[in-house]
């Protein structure tokens, strides 16, 4: 098996956008190259996380303040980046996570109308040393993306305009970033394939 130091990359977008999908893919083509690969997931990936994602996107908690939301994120961020994510890239492991911080400044701050000072703090406050190499963002159209998803859990749920802004603040984020962002237009499930396969093609030969 191929031996490479441990590199952590994410996947991101607005719901429905394909991230988990193309997460998923990307893990069984670096698998079928010989790779030792770990996909998990924001919130959740630890029991403690998986806890905190039901109360977060739970419908009967429509009350929620977008503050709360913040910090629930970074409890179940903190819980996974300490029990597995490290651990992972400390053994050479390849990490691929289905969200992280761009999702919090995206809907908390973007959407939600959160400083973005406080809520980067708090974000390097619950990863420490731990930044994605790489971030694939996964664009798509809001209506599109949203029929997709299925608006079944409480942040689906939340307002057409609500996820326009995120939808802004991921493209934004990309823009600031653009030596980490790969940015993906909305495109078939095959292209979007080929164009994430090629560039960890360039980082994992």
């Amino acid at each position: 098996m191929k031996k490479k130091k441990g590199i952590f990359i994410t996947f991101e977008g607005i719901e429905g956008s394909g991230k988990s999908s193309h997460c998923k893919l990307a893990a069984q083509h670096l698998k079928r190259k010989g790779y030792d690969v770990l996909t998990v997931r924001e919130p959740g990936g630890t029991k403690i996380g998986e806890k905190i994602r039901q109360i977060l996107l739970d419908k009967k908690n429509s009350h929620m303040t977008v503050e709360c939301e913040l910090l629930l994120y970074n409890a179940a961020r903190v819980q996974i980046v300490r029990e597995v994510i490290m651990p992972a890239l400390q053994k050479g492991t390849i990490v691929l996570c289905d969200r992280f911080i761009d999702s919090t400044i995206a809907y908390q701050c973007y959407g939600g109308g959160l400083d973005r000072t406080i809520a980067t703090k708090i974000n390097n406050f619950a990863t420490g040393t731990v930044m994605p190499m790489v971030t694939f963002l996964l664009d798509s159209d809001v209506g599109r993306g949203l029929k997709r998803a299925g608006r079944g859990d409480r942040m689906e749920l939340k307002s057409f305009a609500f996820h326009k802004r995120v939808r802004k603040g991921f493209l934004t984020i990309a823009k600031q970033y653009p030596r980490r962002f790969c940015v993906i237009k909305e495109c078939t499930i095959d292209e979007g394939r080929k164009i994430i396969t090629r560039k960890l093609n360039v980082l994992f030969p």
